[in-house]
């Protein structure tokens, strides 16, 4: 790798890797931390630097691997483009608009993404297109008259697929187009049938990428392997850089994946490094799907990986302009801190904790993860979370401000009971069934919670705002298939704008129990404020302007029966059109299920009290809730009153003098203590 140096006790290093060795021999019978500062300037990465068991820092000390004073150190592994040509020649294909504008340079390698100053240039990608109806599979698409051709390099050719769900995006290689028949097949699969969105039948769901036919706008390119060219509509004259790597560092324990016992890398710190230019990742077909294949289960897809790490520590770095995630803790990782990175523009996940899957090995907990600034991700994989929490618990996330997320800000997930009983990537090849083999073919959900590993969080003090830009049915805080005790607290979700069907501020989903919400802001949601199930606690929440299109529901409550909590919340509504609390209407085929089968969900079976339901235009609404509810036998305590908040149209929810909220007993929250702690990066 070209670099820079690295400075060492005896004189700068020509690498990181040589710097690392020397810290090696160095440790040998030292008590004291050992530091090695990178000077300024960009280390070309050809390689990923692992860092094992022999890089560890010791019982009493620590190996830190810093920036400089005042200097930035940049890890990229991106390699200039050169010899670019303009093109004279008639392409093909190429729209007329292009023509004169585009540069070719000869290529012998693949990549998925290109970079330029700017950060990461775009592919080029059709208009979107409706996939036909019948003929849809997994990995068979029944597309449009002309919409896909028989490309004599077909497998550079990809198409991006939202298959039926609006909470996952697909991007998938061809195989073959017939342009007769207009079926295309995909050498991976996509995670569900690529049918049209089910709850947004208006919405395109398939485009195609990397065709000489579609690129037609500045920053644009595609390239031809089987040709070897690279063929660009330059937005600058800056350098152009293609990826050679999606890990740049990983610390790599000793990992017994299917036994018992890891041993893990101890003691590391990387302070004040910048990492970028990284490839986009690759679905494979021995991939392991995490929920919804949000992400997948032990992947190369972040620019720094631990894996078998403890007592590590990651701060004041910064991820940015690169194809795939920020930073992963794959399965075991206890103790790690992650704190005061900043994390952008990116084409995956922010940050992922992902443990093993379901079973006895339970080592992905007791991590920090605070402080972090994480905005812009997803551009490539718009499913990508900000924080994503998969069987993984007992772990502090805490004032971490997530923003401008195309899908769900932050997840908590594990394993669903139903997907124990199923095939396919997604969830099933986590389960560890060597550690499950005395479970029955069909298992409950109490069978199954001793091994739901994702327990036990605190989720407090985050910011969240500006998430779900692109996608549907999703949240700013979700969480499914998790354990129990999971305390979500004194979170600030606000400008939750979009206008995408089926999201909710906060949201509890199928089967998910013991979960406390509680002393949470939530300002300016689309569809929903709190969406909750079974024996949840909700408690001193405050809801302000739930935005009506498509609902304007405060309290959704979606599956019983329903013996949770839901006392002393504020319901604060600017629009007559509101909902405060919405219950499903029973199905066809019962008074006391849903139309899906499961018990409904219904607020009088819930300690239901003390709540507060004002709304702005037509304080009767609340009034009305509150009489119904108390012929139920709830909310006997409520109140349908003004809380005197300073200015809750402008986001100040402080009580003023004689605010009937603290004589019922809520609790004020203190927006001053959410979100950064002067974030230095």
């Amino acid at each position: 790798m070209d670099e820079p140096n690295t400075q060492g006790t005896d004189g700068p290093f020509a690498s990181l890797q040589a710097a690392k060795n020397a810290v090696r021999t160095l440790k040998k019978g030292k008590s004291q931390d050992i530091k090695v500062q990178i000077r300024e300037g960009v280390y070309k990465l050809r390689e990923t630097v692992v860092f094992g068991l022999e890089d560890s820092g010791g019982d009493n000390f620590t190996i830190i691997y810093e920036a400089y004073p005042g200097e930035n150190p940049v890890f990229s592994s991106g390699q200039e483009i050169l010899a670019w040509q303009k093109v004279s020649a008639s392409l093909p294909g190429l729209p007329e608009k292009a023509k004169a504008n585009i540069w070719v340079a000869d290529i012998d390698t693949r990549f998925f993404t290109l970079y330029d100053n700017e950060g990461m240039l775009p592919r080029a990608r059709s208009a979107g297109f409706f996939s036909e109806k019948g003929g849809n599979g997994r990995n068979k698409l029944h597309f449009p008259k002309g919409k896909l051709k028989n490309w004599s390099n077909i497998t550079d050719v990809e198409i991006v697929v939202r298959p039926h769900h609006a909470w996952i995006t697909n991007i998938l290689p061809l195989e073959s187009v017939n342009e007769e028949t207009s079926i295309a097949t995909t050498s991976i699969d996509a995670t569900y049938a690529m049918n049209t969105l089910h709850f947004l039948p208006e919405t395109e769901n398939v485009w195609v990428e990397n065709v000489l036919e579609e690129l037609d706008e500045a920053g644009e390119w595609v390239l031809n392997t089987k040709e070897g060219k690279l063929y660009l509509w330059k937005r600058n004259d800056s350098p152009v850089l293609a990826p050679t790597l999606n890990e740049l560092i990983r610390i790599e324990g000793k990992i017994d994946f299917d036994g018992a016992t890891d041993i893990p890398v101890r003691n590391l710190l990387f302070r004040g490094l910048t990492f970028k230019h990284g490839d986009r990742y690759q679905l494979t077909a021995e991939d392991k799907g995490l929920q919804h294949d949000w992400d997948m289960l032990d992947k190369d897809n972040a620019l720094l990986r631990l894996r078998g790490a403890e007592n590590c520590v990651v701060e004041e770095c910064h991820f940015l302009h690169s194809g795939s995630g920020a930073i992963r803790m794959d399965l075991h990782a206890i103790g790690n801190t992650l704190a005061n990175n900043h994390i952008e523009h990116l084409g995956g996940a922010g940050i992922v904790l992902a443990g093993y899957g379901p079973g006895t090995k339970d080592v992905n907990k007791k991590n920090t993860v605070y402080n972090n600034h994480i905005h812009h991700i997803g551009e490539v994989y718009w499913h990508s979370p900000g924080i994503f929490l998969w069987q993984s618990g007992e772990n502090q996330v805490s004032n971490n401000l997530i923003h401008h997320t195309n899908y769900t800000g932050l997840i908590l997930s594990g394993v669903m009971t139903d997907f124990f009983m199923k095939n396919g990537r997604e969830l099933t090849r986590t389960i560890r069934k060597q550690d499950l083999s005395h479970l029955p073919k069909q298992v409950s959900y109490e069978e199954v919670l001793p091994y739901l590993h994702t327990h036990d969080n605190k989720i407090e003090y985050n910011e969240i705002h500006h998430a779900m830009m692109r996608m549907g049915d999703g949240n700013a805080i979700y969480i499914r298939g998790a354990g129990e005790n999971n305390l979500i607290r004194r979170n600030y979700i606000h400008d939750m704008v979009a206008d995408m069907i089926m999201q909710a501020a906060i949201r509890t989903d199928g089967g998910q129990t013991g979960t406390t919400i509680s002393e949470n802001i939530i300002y300016k949601a689309t569809s929903q404020g709190i969406l909750t199930k079974l024996d949840n606690r909700i408690e001193n929440n405050i809801v302000v302007n739930v935005i009506a299109p498509p609902r304007g529901y405060y309290l959704s409550l979606r599956e019983g029966p329903l013996t949770g909590v839901i006392q002393r919340n504020i319901f604060y509504s600017l629009s007559a059109t509101d909902k405060f609390i919405d219950e499903l209407a029973p199905g066809k085929e019962s008074s006391t299920e849903d139309a899906r089968g499961r018990p409904l969900a219904r607020a009088k079976d819930a300690e239901l009290d003390y709540n507060i339901y004002y709304c702005l235009p037509d304080p009767e609404k609340g009034k009305e809730l509150i009489e119904k509810n108390h012929k139920d036998g709830i909310d006997q305590h409520s109140r349908a009153v003004d809380p005197l908040f300073v200015d809750a149209e402008n986001g100040d929810f402080r009580f003023k003098p004689g605010s009937p909220a603290l004589e019922m007993g809520i609790i004020p929250i203190d927006l001053s203590e959410i979100g950064l702690r002067n974030l230095k990066k």
